[in-house]
């Protein structure tokens, strides 16, 4: 690893003063992504900027028509939490499939959708809720939030503080996942809001990170089944083709997944 600057900020303010103030700072939450790549001496910040200890990102609370979840709050704590569990069923299920228990307990929401891992789950979720991530700037919508694959609207000194997430009469996760990495090569979320709306988000599976499945979303409005989205996949040419599969192979991937999350939200 490089030679960098080590601080442990005690609120947001501070953590997005020391972000100002470095040459080429980034943020540590879990460091699941990170710190490996600090390793390979692909990263070499000026400055690490530890947010995990700060209050005001941590924990999970019940909002208005929201759950609403702190930056440094851990994958397995929001898995194995009741509020999330009972609220947001797909949610909880969603962060306890993710990487392996080491990196549950280690990784963070805020790292996670920060990094914008084109094959990261929480995003899909993000997307398929319509959440709102609260900054030390503003607040975004998740639909101008995840940009492009591992790019975000975030600006350099901005700092992640919470999501906020609405509450659904329906939702659920299924994604296949790659063997050695466990990250998803077709993840769906899939959510029926109190109104009746339908979101449909997909990752892992395209080439500009998560998206959402409009055809899909018509079709369940209609008929919430699985059988309703059984002929509907996106177009390959949009599609990831690497050695773990395909591009037509993703394609059929994310319809499978489709049927199976909405099997579970039933």
């Amino acid at each position: 690893m490089y030679e960098t600057t080590y601080h442990r900020a005690g609120s947001v303010s501070e953590a997005a003063e020391k972000m100002a103030a470095a040459e080429d700072g980034k943020i540590l939450g879990g460091g699941q992504t990170l710190l490996p790549t600090m390793k390979q001496r692909l990263a070499a910040p000026s400055d690490l900027v530890d947010v995990t200890k700060i209050a005001e990102m941590q924990g999970i609370c019940e909002g208005e028509g929201t759950l609403v979840i702190g930056a440094a709050t851990t994958h397995a704590e929001v898995a194995a939490s009741d509020l999330v569990r009972q609220k947001l069923p797909g949610l909880a299920a969603l962060a306890g499939g993710i990487g392996d228990p080491a990196v549950r307990h280690m990784g963070t929401l805020g790292g996670s959708i920060a990094n914008n891992d084109p094959a990261a789950d929480y995003p899909a979720a993000l997307l398929g809720l319509g959440a709102a991530v609260t900054t030390s700037k503003r607040t975004i919508a998740a639909g101008e939030f995840f940009t492009g694959m591992f790019d975000t609207a975030l600006d350099e000194d901005e700092v992640v503080v919470s999501v906020a997430f609405p509450l659904a009469a329906k939702s659920a996760y299924a994604k296949y996942p790659n063997p050695a990495s466990r990250y998803a090569m077709a993840g769906v979320f899939v959510a029926k809001g109190a109104d009746g709306s339908v979101k449909v988000a997909v990752t892992g599976a395209g080439q500009n990170g998560v998206f959402r499945m409009s055809d899909m979303e018509a079709a369940l409005a209609g008929n919430w089944s699985s059988d309703a989205v059984a002929g509907i996949a996106p177009e390959p040419g949009d599609m990831l083709s690497d050695l773990h599969g395909s591009a037509n192979y993703r394609a059929n991937l994310v319809t499978v997944m489709a049927k199976k999350a909405v099997k579970k939200a039933q």
